[in-house]
């Protein structure tokens, strides 16, 4: 990769420095200024419906010329509903509470001092994301709401569409009068720029990669930057020997063919040996139906329809309609196998039996745990933070789906009558 031009470092530089100078501004600003350029932008985003949905074709036309994955392509595509979608969370996000000065806790000390943990905005986020459109806006809108300054770095494949989300944006922010430097988009689309953003620690606080497994991994080895990491959906889902079929069938087929493109759509299936040629030759059979391509081991390839899975398909990311099956003797086999092949981002029991779920829940140590329900609801926007950033699958600070209050830190305010420590 070269290096990046003399005059992209002086503009990344520049654009550092108006997001410190907003970020300053931001965490002193009143709930109702944000509220409202974020319903201002919503409303922005319904009005110039028509010339999104047309710069979003010119991304379309581009992507399969470049010839993107069928689930790039529909993770970038936008639809009247899916504007819709983009601009009720972006209302969803407006009237969320204000993290910002909420005291977290408060005690007094024998000293005479009172002291309160109050959250405060972390400052500066930079955004390193691909194909989806909604980022823009959702990050934008969490970042703002959080009190920070946001600096936005979309991939190629979303730039039309994203240029004009961003103009939303900015008119909400007009309309307010908070600085428009709280929300920039890097106008280029010269790779390099990831390498030299990634080394901005006087500019930017954190960094949120959202996008394929090398993009993550590149962020999380070279940057100089705290990084809140969203990594592969290698979601599971462990149908139990005490599993309903009904529900077996129902949370399988929207965690799979809802949207397979997102990283909460289920990867692989693992059924209890007991309940195969019941339960199991029933899911696989509607999968098959439905269009699914099913990859089973050699217990699940009795099953008319599926085909011989290989090691690569334990362990995959398919974002498309394919998932893997999977025959284990017990539901310690089925956890050993989530710990060995999964992301620790979603994965899911289905079961009646609540001493399963518990062993379940207290083995595994995913982000987000789930009984009987579909794996798609993996998202800020269903956990009622309004909209997220990512799925955060590490363990330091924010974990699971990062939303406004995840984009805080805190301080602490201490008080007294003229404390004198002896």
């Amino acid at each position: 990769m070269k290096d990046i031009d003399d005059n992209a470092d002086v503009m990344l530089h520049v654009i550092g420095e108006k997001a410190r100078n907003a970020a300053r501004v931001l965490a002193d600003v009143s709930h109702e200024q944000k509220k409202d350029a974020l319903k201002i932008a919503a409303d922005e985003i319904q009005k110039r419906k028509t010339e999104i949905l047309e710069k979003n074709m010119h991304d379309i036309v581009h992507a399969t010329k470049k010839n993107l994955s069928d689930a790039m392509i529909d993770r970038l595509t936008l639809s009247e509903s899916r504007i819709v979608d983009i601009r009720n969370s972006l209302f969803a996000v407006a009237e969320t509470p204000d993290p910002v000065g909420e005291v977290i806790a408060e005690w007094q000390r024998p000293s005479g001092i009172n002291i309160q943990r109050v959250r405060t905005p972390l400052g500066v986020i930079g955004v390193i994301y691909e194909s989806r459109p909604n980022v823009t806006s959702d990050a934008a809108a969490l970042c703002l709401k959080s009190g920070n300054a946001v600096i936005l770095r979309g991939g190629s494949e979303i730039s039309n569409t994203a240029h004009v989300i961003h103009s939303c944006l900015i008119s909400g922010l007009k309309a307010v009068d908070l600085p428009i430097d709280a929300i920039q988009r890097i106008p280029t689309q010269d790779r390099s720029v990831v390498n030299e953003l990634l080394k901005m620690s006087d500019y930017i606080d954190v960094l949120v990669p959202r996008g394929g497994k090398s993009l993550v991994e590149l962020v999380q080895r070279e940057s100089r930057i705290p990084v809140f990491a969203h990594l592969e959906g290698i979601v599971h889902i462990y149908i139990d020997k005490d599993a309903d079929q009904r529900k077996a069938l129902e949370v399988v087929m929207n965690s799979k063919t809802r949207r397979p493109g997102i990283c909460g759509a289920v990867e692989c299936l693992l059924f209890h040996e007991e309940i195969i040629d019941t339960v199991g030759e029933t899911v696989i059979s509607e999968l098959i139906k439905a269009g699914v391509k099913v990859h089973a081991d050699d217990t699940m390839l009795k099953i008319a329809g599926t085909m011989h899975a290989t090691e690569q398909d334990w362990g995959r990311e398919y974002l498309s309609m394919d998932i893997a099956t999977k025959s284990v003797s017990n539901i310690d086999a089925a956890i050993d196998h989530i710990r060995f092949y999964g992301s620790g981002h979603t994965d899911c029991i289905i079961t009646e039996n609540t001493a399963a779920r518990d062993k379940f829940f207290a083995k595994l140590d995913s982000a987000i745990l789930m009984q009987n329900s579909s794996t798609q609801f993996a998202d800020g926007g269903e956990f009622g933070l309004g909209a997220e950033i990512g799925i955060a699958t590490g363990k330091m600070h924010a974990r699971g789906p990062v939303g406004a209050i995840q984009l805080t830190s805190f301080k602490y305010l201490v008080t007294a009558d003229c404390a004198i420590r002896p």
